[in-house]
């Protein structure tokens, strides 16, 4: 016992040099309740089996407070925006992390998470969502980017080389397109929605040299967006019928299912098509990071320990312990030996044993060369779901063809974005 706590005074040691103004051991029992809002993720839910370890070292309660989407997103900034600090930590994701930092609701992460829980061992792709101007602010535990799916054997029989530029990508999606013999060479999503068909065709848009805004103006009807539009339409000419209407769901069914050749999608949808159950294609699939210069999208939930509701140094202490220790290299191996394989943020865990056996290597080496070329690519602005839907139903209609003048759809969303951003000037 004499030992344990040498050790955990040492480490306390530690963090006093961070800033933590407050001994660890004293900090014990001053929180009768961490309250905590959350979504309910696999990750999330599963502490469920390990929160008496937490209550027993601090001795406070964990509450966790599960909610839906929109709802979890309202309420939570609902509690930062006005002050009330009823929540010690908040879920954080990539649509709403900007307005957060820029009010200045929440903790950098390293000034509240110990050392000892290596954050420096989270995966690149979600630690760059959770970054802003360098700073990361929350812990991942879920997300990820891109990742380019490909059929092996129809690559090989047509001797065509896995893409590793657009201009290769467009070429061999073509050549392997052959809707008489059922196989078709892309598919994308093409559904209205800021996070449906914008998601999928921003890469492209990036790609081009395309940036959101020109100052305070919506820039995306600029030449780059026409070029991307026009880029993803032709790629399309070689996708499913019906594709205009996909989301991302149809796409990767159609995948999995022996219909596409290629298909670029979140790669949380790697593992599903090694699948015995459910995918025809298991052992024909290669995957890699997209082709050049097409970067990827990524996205990431996690947690971040909040200021109004953290103010004092003891709540602070114990809310970024909390964080360390939901988000640790432990934790995603408590959930690896629960058969949870799902929500990975760390690269300790894409590399153990554990996750290894349940996908490919080449799988785990395209995410990790991914990685670096991951962050967010959407517009980091808290009108960005109502910029992006307008925009997501012009998309729709481009790819549809109830309109064909590219141009001229843009400059349409790209006025009305501009009277969503006027009314947060």
């Amino acid at each position: 016992m004499r030992k344990t706590h040498l050790l955990f005074g040492t480490a306390l040691c530690a963090l006093a040099t961070q800033g933590y103004a407050q001994d660890g051991m004293a900090c014990k029992g001053t929180l009768p309740a961490l309250n905590v809002i959350a979504q309910g993720m696999p990750a999330v839910t599963a502490l469920d089996a390990h929160l008496s370890e937490f209550n027993d070292k601090w001795g406070t309660e964990v509450k966790i407070t599960m909610l839906g989407e929109n709802e979890r997103r309202a309420k939570a900034r609902l509690d930062a925006s006005t002050g009330a600090g009823s929540y010690q930590v908040v879920y954080i994701d990539e649509a709403n992390l900007a307005e957060y930092v820029s009010a200045d609701w929440i903790y950098p992460l390293a000034d509240v998470v110990p050392e000892s829980y290596d954050l420096a061992d989270f995966r690149t792709d979600l630690s760059n969502v959770a970054t802003v101007d360098g700073v990361q602010y929350f812990a991942p535990f879920v997300g990820g980017g891109d990742v380019m799916m490909y059929r092996k054997d129809l690559l090989e029989a047509k001797g065509i080389a896995v893409p590793k530029t657009l201009d290769e990508l467009v070429a061999a999606v073509k050549a392997l397109n052959d809707p008489e013999g059922g196989v078709y060479g892309w598919s994308a999503r093409g559904q209205r929605g800021s996070g449906m068909n914008v998601w999928r065709w921003t890469p492209f848009f990036r790609a081009e040299g395309g940036e959101w805004l020109d100052g305070d103006m919506p820039a995306f009807n600029s030449e780059a967006g026409v070029k991307a539009t026009e880029v993803y339409m032709d790629m399309m000419q070689s996708s499913p019928p019906g594709v205009a209407t996909f989301n991302w769901s149809d796409s990767v069914e159609a995948f999995r299912g022996g219909q596409v050749a290629i298909l670029i999608e979140s790669d949380v949808f790697g593992p599903w098509m090694e699948d015995q159950e459910k995918s025809s294609i298991v052992g024909k699939v290669g995957y890699a990071p997209p082709p050049d210069p097409l970067p990827s999208a990524g996205w990431s939930h996690g947690w971040a320990v909040s200021k109004s509701g953290a103010a004092e140094d003891c709540a602070k202490t114990i809310a970024g312990d909390f964080v360390g220790w939901a988000t640790s290299k432990e934790m995603e191996q408590n959930r690896l030996a629960a058969g949870i394989a799902s929500d990975i943020g760390r690269v300790s865990t894409l590399q153990s044993d554990g996750f290894k056996a349940l996908v490919p290597q080449e799988y785990i080496d395209a995410l990790l060369d991914t990685g670096p070329k991951t962050s967010l690519l959407i517009m980091a602005s808290p009108v960005w779901p109502e910029i992006g839907d307008t925009l997501g139903l012009t998309l729709e209609e481009l790819f549809a063809g109830t309109r064909d003048d590219v141009q001229a759809a843009l400059d349409e969303a790209a006025f009305f974005a501009e009277e969503s951003l006027m009314r947060v000037k």
